[in-house]
């Protein structure tokens, strides 16, 4: 069989299984027994799918994926992020759009002790929304922010999508955490200048209002008692990795530890909240191991078949420049995330453009985060970006898709300048992991 063909067998019978609503994992078990049959000889091949379960789901790099599950659970179930939000808000002062500013500068330092998306941008719409509509702000400063600040989650370790990636990929999965801390916070800056010229832009989008005052000494309090504490259980998560002391999956531990030892300092222990976090942690890990042993499959078909190779051989074909291949492969991306979830989109991607990455001399690291950053593009693309979603889900009755679409625009225009940014200056993912 052509490897076209082949290709489009496969990728077309996922994709329409996906879209009569078949889970990811099912829809990815029905397309390998099917391909199975058609290019590795029935059941034989179902056999060697069968005995790939184990060993796709026992890799020492996957191993972080549940702590920093447990972790970003505990922290959230617990409470521990109010006293951070308070400190922030207080520290902030009486600045035009400053619920905006509060939004996006909390959600950086909810992310990096989270690792979701979905829980990131579901705690700051569900606590934040009310209030800036009450206030009178306008839906691009209400929306567009709290959007912004829940996709950080992608990029700022400990992110679980990172470790998915890196793991699928078979990449350093320490590296590529790393490699999103300094993106992350150069993202972070860009959402707040774009609020900044918002604000400037049009005055009544954020009515200023008169916050409470306080003095140098309650911020410093503030920040010494609810923020420091949180900055040490960063530090347990990354810097241990960058200093070469901890891999991934002990400083994961040591992050699930740190937050464990906060919760009775701040009294906010009871073994409801334990128990919660870690039954969250396991319904996602098994989903998501279950998605990889089926994924693992898919991939070898791929390149049984010739679907890999061929793919590879016509891409190179082109002669383009590596970067002009490399703008087709994110123009895909941005293209699938108008109409797939990111984990759909890097089971189907990942066998692909990684060999194509390979061939064409990228550095995987770097090149993880920019696929990275495009699957956070994915997540606020109308119609079906999830974050969108999320985001109606607490939104007043009767707010829009389009509305909230349009208030998103802005941030995802902000992440692809961060792209253009990564591919021309590779240093800003780079620099920390070589330091490693």
């Amino acid at each position: 069989m052509d490897w076209a063909l082949a290709l489009a067998v496969m990728v077309g019978l996922i994709l329409t299984l996906m879209g009569v609503g078949v889970p990811v994992a099912f829809a990815f078990f029905a397309t390998n027994i099917v391909c199975l049959y058609l290019f590795m000889g029935g059941s034989v091949g179902v056999v060697q799918m069968v005995t790939n379960f184990g060993d796709a789901v026992a890799l020492h790099a996957l191993t972080p994926m549940p702590l920093f599950l447990i972790m970003g659970s505990l922290f959230f179930r617990s409470g521990l992020g109010d006293g951070v939000f308070k400190a922030i808000d207080l520290c902030i002062g009486n600045l035009r759009a400053r619920l905006s500013y509060l939004v996006v500068l909390a959600g950086a330092v909810f992310a990096s002790l989270s690792g979701s998306s979905l829980a990131n941008t579901g705690m700051m719409g569900s606590s934040m929304v009310p209030e800036m509509l009450r206030r009178g702000y306008k839906p691009h400063m209400v929306y567009g922010p709290v959007l912004g600040a829940g996709g950080l989650a992608v990029i700022i370790p400990p992110s679980s999508l990172a470790v998915l990636l890196g793991s699928l990929a078979q990449i350093d999965v320490g590296a590529l955490l790393i490699a999103g801390f300094l993106p992350g916070l150069l993202l972070t800056l860009l959402y707040i200048t774009l609020i900044a010229v918002q604000a400037a832009v049009d005055i009544d989008a954020a009515p200023q209002y008169d916050a409470p005052r306080a003095t140098l000494r309650e911020k410093l309090a503030a920040i010494l008692v609810n923020v420091v504490p949180m900055g040490v259980i960063v530090f347990l998560v990354v810097g241990t990795i960058i200093l070469g002391v901890a891999s991934p999956t002990e400083s994961a531990a040591l992050g699930c530890l740190g937050v464990m030892a906060l919760l009775p300092v701040y009294r906010r222990f009871s073994w409801s909240v334990v128990w919660k976090s870690l039954d969250d942690a396991m319904k996602v890990t098994g989903m998501t191991f279950l998605i990889i042993a089926a994924s693992t499959t898919f991939a070898q078909i791929l390149a049984f078949s010739g679907a890999s190779g061929g793919m590879i051989d016509w891409f190179v074909s082109f002669h383009w420049s590596p970067y002009a291949m490399l703008a087709v492969v994110l123009v895909v991306i941005l293209l699938l995330g108008m109409f797939m979830d990111q984990l759909s989109m890097m089971l189907i991607t990942l066998p692909i453009f990684f060999p194509i990455a390979h061939s064409l001399g990228f550095d995987p690291v770097w090149f993880g985060l920019i696929l990275l950053l495009s699957y956070e593009v994915g997540f606020t693309t109308p119609p079906f970006g999830l974050l969108l979603f999320v985001m109606l889900g607490v939104a007043p009755p009767g707010m829009k898709l389009g509305t909230v679409a349009r208030a998103a625009l802005p941030y995802i225009l902000c992440t692809i300048l961060l792209i253009v940014l990564i591919v021309a200056f590779p240093w800003l993912a780079l620099w920390l992991p070589r330091l490693m």
